[in-house]
């Protein structure tokens, strides 16, 4: 068996050393000469295991089809960014102006071209603040509006998210007390009125965006909020930065200041379609108080996020928001085109119709027209295992691999990528 060292330096080996970092080469020999001591590995073919073994990429993480048809599906990271972003986080890379006025050469705000960019997207806002994500914009708001006061919320917004992720308890444990008006199902005005006092630090508005409530129900609107006299911080959830039309009752950041919130929150990766990141909106005075505490510094972006946000706020249509404008009979042609040559290639599959959401806790209940290629539900798993790997879903004892989440250009991969786990690799 070949030394570690000999192998190190062929040449072929050391390239890649050289590309992905020597650690992570000397890792993949090590497993191999094990295997060859077990007697799995001839001695002679240890180089070429080796290169056969090696990742594309430093990284650990595995290219994916997102084929469920869910456009912003968590597990695989919400929205997939665009490409004048990805190019953006690329040039961000290395050295930028992030916190440098290059007119004056002196120091300048961190991050003011992508502050710019989303003011400039909602011009009902004084201000903006960029932190990590929605949840630290809710802490940042929370800590610094409300740490030793009460913050009051309608008991049918004490939501639970995805992992077991509980909103009253990270909002308790920045030391603010939650009043709970209200009941599950009925919460209005009044009720809220009847609880604001000297000790309130502001009135939090969340909107349920992973479940529906419906039948014997009523809301306080944010506009009858507003009138009580104390800060009104809206969480809309979803980064809806303006009303759309496929969404009519998805909250929206310019909706919710136009009716008179002191601040809203948001995410960056979810219907905006950028990278992962709270975004706050609101009053000059009260996001001023969130910006001057020092937890703020502990929950800011780095340079590569600022960079993926700016060219999404400012670049073309990202891929999510994308999907929601595309025609619905785009879909169906892509099916049928992708069935059929599935088909001429011995591959049992049929197009059919297919009912797409949106996912990432945003717009419970809606479903987008969509359509998928119905396979054979034994396809699941190896193209779940495949490179590029493929999620699909099961459903009705078939495997359905739904267009609506996948990029167009991506449809030639969708076809080798099945064409594989059917055991008929492209030639």
């Amino acid at each position: 068996m070949p030394r570690t060292d000999t192998v190190l330096a062929e040449a072929r080996v050391a390239a890649a050393a050289d590309r992905l970092g020597r650690g992570l080469v000397k890792s993949v020999v090590t497993a191999v000469q094990q295997d060859c001591r077990a007697g799995r590995v001839a001695a002679e073919a240890v180089v070429g295991e080796v290169l056969a073994r090696l990742p594309d990429r430093a990284d650990t993480g595995t290219p994916v089809l997102n084929a469920t048809g869910v456009l912003l599906h968590t597990n695989l990271g919400r929205a997939p960014l665009s490409e004048a972003a990805r190019r953006s986080v690329a040039a961000a890379a290395g050295t930028g102006d992030v916190e440098l006025d290059l007119a004056t050469g002196r120091r300048g705000q961190r991050g003011a071209g992508t502050l710019a960019a989303l003011l400039d997207r909602v011009p009902a806002a004084e201000a903006a603040l960029v932190v990590n994500n929605n949840a630290a914009a809710l802490v940042l708001a929370a800590t610094a509006l409300a740490a030793g006061r009460e913050i009051v919320i309608g008991r049918g917004e004490l939501v639970e998210i995805g992992d077991g992720f509980r909103l009253p308890d990270l909002l308790a444990s920045t030391g603010a007390r939650l009043r709970e008006v209200g009941t599950t199902n009925r919460t209005v005005a009044a009720d809220y009125a009847a609880a604001v006092g000297p000790d309130t630090g502001f009135v939090l508005k969340v909107h349920p965006s992973n479940f529906t409530v419906t039948g014997f129900t009523a809301a306080a609107s944010v506009r009858e909020l507003a009138g009580l006299g104390v800060p009104v911080v809206v969480d809309v959830g979803s980064g809806l930065l303006t009303p759309h039309p496929v969404l009519p009752d998805e909250p929206d950041v310019t909706s919710a200041l136009a009716a008179g919130a002191a601040l809203v929150t948001a995410s960056g990766d979810k219907l905006l379609g950028g990278p992962q990141a709270g975004l706050v909106l609101g009053r000059a005075d009260v996001a001023g108080t969130l910006r001057r505490h020092p937890l703020y510094r502990a929950l800011r972006v780095d340079k590569l996020t600022l960079a993926a946000l700016e060219a999404t706020l400012r670049g073309p249509l990202p891929p999510v928001p994308a999907a929601l404008a595309a025609d619905p009979a785009d879909r169906r042609r892509r099916a049928d085109r992708l069935a059929a040559r599935l088909r001429a290639a011995g591959v049992e599959a049929t197009a059919v119709p297919s009912d797409a959401a949106v996912g990432g806790g945003g717009a419970p209940g809606v479903t987008l027209p969509s359509a998928a290629v119905r396979l054979p539900a034994g396809l699941a798993v190896p193209l779940r295992l495949g490179r590029p790997a493929v999620l699909a879903r099961v459903a009705d004892g078939y495997c359905l691999v739904d267009v609506a989440a996948v990029d167009e250009a991506d449809d030639h991969r969708l076809y080798g990528a099945v064409r594989a786990a059917a055991g008929r690799p492209c030639g």
